[in-house]
């Protein structure tokens, strides 16, 4: 192990000693429950790190708003020239990473240069792309430049990945990716000191950070796969909370435990992204446009919502919200509607046999659904949606994975029909167009069929280099208009976020963001 790696994981460990007895009075634990570990937590690297965990450990330049607004964070101010392609940021001062390292202008320039050094995997990200190259001006003067404009450069900056950052003393051979970090070592509220594999992670509130400390010492993320034991883990007092989208835990032990107030606290967010399956356009059978859209048309939503979600998500009738910005494009629902599904699979040729069952010149009408096999919430869409789909002739086979596996499915395209979602705010709807063009998730491969691909990725590439909001607009709708009439999505509901909690905690609130939690601001209950 070389020298600076040593240093850093003994200031890493004096640290987490510190922070266990630096923490409030009488050193007090906030625990809560994730379905897996929550992973090495690289600030520049995706799963198995779990997006909530990184937003944790690691901070932004810029801090996305609940209205849509942007606010300072690590960097103070910022100007835009008047071509749009340089970025001055004047960054906080008196900030350290939580080894003691200090915050400024060089380890911003670390970290931006350790992500381009992998610019391939970030290639999802426009901003990535146009990043032309990057400047210290100054101890705590950072510059962007990029070559050309793109118009959501800010809200990228946001994210909770891969534009945060890591101690530059952490970094192996310079860089984050090509050997990991020597230690998550962030500027924010939390550390990670400790992981079991299968059992829990254990963060220690950070001493030496500059924002509003944590209310709780420890945060102890247990690990409990099954949604229904992480009900009982609550009902129990094992964990005080569970945050964080719905399907963490059933949708009837949500309810249930709304009733038994005081004893529980729950809530719903506003809609904050959409639930969708993705429909293959280059394998057969949903490569025939008629087969997706009598998908479409074949599933009953408003049963779906009311019996399997217990009406704690809207249907979803488009790929994003009419609310969501640049997203409104004048689109009409397909609607469900058995019996033109069945007339669109009669005229395309799909005959039905004796058992009901449809088939083409010898070829079975019949798809795969993929999901996660843990996901109780996605098991129970899916087998409604095999059932409508049987109603109109369309045989479907389950497959319930692991999470890694569906996550290789959606990359390689080895699906008829599988699970994802929109990413919410501030990701929608000009950074999920923009991973659309590629092949690192379900969206590029379920349009990879598509004749008119080229033209949908070109027209994303020119609405994420408008300048003008009304240009910008327009540039988007078409692309959603050709999606929608590829019929590539079924959307199914709009989904929430959910927060359970017991009385040993308060302060609790619902993040900004679908993958953000805001455990910092939580403080111990009058039940502890």
């Amino acid at each position: 192990m070389s020298k600076p790696a040593i240093l850093v994981q003994v200031r890493a460990a004096l640290l987490a000693l510190a922070a266990l007895h630096a923490g409030p009075a009488g050193a007090q634990q906030l625990a809560t429950a994730w379905p897996s570990n929550v992973g090495p937590l690289n600030p520049h690297l995706y799963a198995p790190n779990q997006m909530f965990a990184q937003a944790s450990v690691y901070e932004p330049l810029v801090k996305y708003r609940a209205d849509g607004t942007l606010e300072p964070w690590l960097a103070t101010a910022w100007t835009v020239s008047p071509d749009g392609r340089t970025y001055d940021f004047t960054l906080r001062p008196g900030v350290t990473f939580s080894d003691g390292t200090p915050f400024d202008a060089p380890a911003v320039k670390a970290n931006f240069d350790a992500i381009l050094a992998n610019r391939a995997r970030h290639a999802w990200l426009d901003l990535v792309r146009r990043i032309d190259r990057t400047e210290v001006t100054g101890p705590l003067a950072f510059r962007l430049v990029l070559d050309a404009p793109h118009a959501p450069t800010l809200n990228e900056l946001s994210l909770p990945r891969p534009f945060r950052f890591v101690s530059p003393a952490a970094m192996k051979a310079g860089g984050t990716t090509a050997d990991g970090i020597a230690a998550p070592i962030g500027t924010g509220p939390w550390r990670l000191v400790e992981t079991r594999l299968g059992v829990s992670d254990t963060f220690a509130a950070n001493p030496a950070y500059w924002g509003e400390k944590p209310g709780f010492a420890r945060l102890v993320v247990k690990v409990i796969p099954d949604p229904n034991t992480r009900a009982i883990a609550l009902q129990t007092g094992e964990v005080d909370l569970i945050a964080g989208a719905a399907g963490l835990i059933p949708s009837e032990a949500f309810l249930r435990l709304r009733d038994q107030a005081p004893a529980f606290s729950a809530a719903l967010s506003p809609p904050l992204a959409t639930r969708v399956l993705a429909l293959n356009s280059a394998r057969a059978p949903t490569d025939d446009l008629a087969v997706r859209r009598a998908i479409n048309r074949a599933v009953d939503k408003d049963t779906l919502v009311r019996t399997v979600l217990d009406g704690l998500e809207p249907r979803a009738d488009f790929l994003f919200g009419r609310n969501v910005p640049d997203a409104d494009a004048g689109l009409t629902p397909y609607g469900f509607d058995r019996a033109a599904a069945d007339k669109l699979l009669d005229e395309a040729g799909w005959v039905r046999g004796r058992d009901g069952a449809r088939a083409k010149d010898g070829r079975p009408l019949a798809v795969e659904l993929a999901f996660v096999g843990t996901n109780a919430q996605q098991k129970a869409i899916a087998e409604v949606v095999q059932a409508d789909l049987a109603r109109v002739g369309i045989a479907v086979r389950l497959v319930g994975e692991e999470e890694s596996a569906i996550l290789a499915r959606q990359k390689d395209g080895r699906f008829g029909l599988i699970f994802g979602e929109t990413w919410g705010p501030p990701y929608d709807p000009a950074s999920f167009l923009s991973a659309m063009r590629a092949p690192s998730h379900a969206d590029y491969q379920a349009q990879k069929g598509l004749p008119d691909k080229p033209t949908i990725d070109a027209t994303i590439t020119a609405a994420l280099a408008a300048t003008d909001p009304q240009e910008r607009r327009r540039l988007s709708g078409r692309v959603l208009a050709a999606l929608h009439e590829a019929a590539v999505y079924l959307p199914i509901s709009s989904a929430v976020a959910i927060e359970v909690h017991r009385p040993t905690v308060t302060g609790v609130r619902f993040g900004a963001t679908l993958n953000e939690i805001p455990f910092a601001a939580m403080r111990p209950g009058p039940g502890r």
